[in-house]
């Protein structure tokens, strides 16, 4: 009894050529998706590495001024006890 009740069901194995044309489509849209992506992905590694190479650029710079200013400073420091020191022997004579 139970093999009656399958054979009465059957699906249809044939397919339309309006589903095969919408299924080429569905596969043309999911690999131009992909290639757009890869596209994307690449100008985004791109511009990642563009910026990580101004960064460092910028962070040599930085440093450069950061040891100018450093030096400056030890520079001022200089002038100003050296300043101190002719003030303090020109109040003693």
């Amino acid at each position: 009894m139970s093999r009656d009740k399958f054979s009465n069901w059957s699906f249809d194995h044939q397919v339309n050529l309006s589903v095969l044309v919408q299924l080429i489509l569905l596969a043309s849209l999911i690999v131009g998706s992909w290639v757009n992506l890869q596209r994307q992905l690449y100008l985004l590694r791109h511009d990642v590495r563009l910026l990580l190479e101004q960064q460092k650029e910028f962070e040599e710079e930085l440093e450069t001024i950061s040891a100018k200013s450093i030096s400056y400073e030890y520079r001022i420091q200089a002038i100003e006890n050296n300043l101190q020191t002719k003030s303090g022997s020109e109040e003693n004579h």
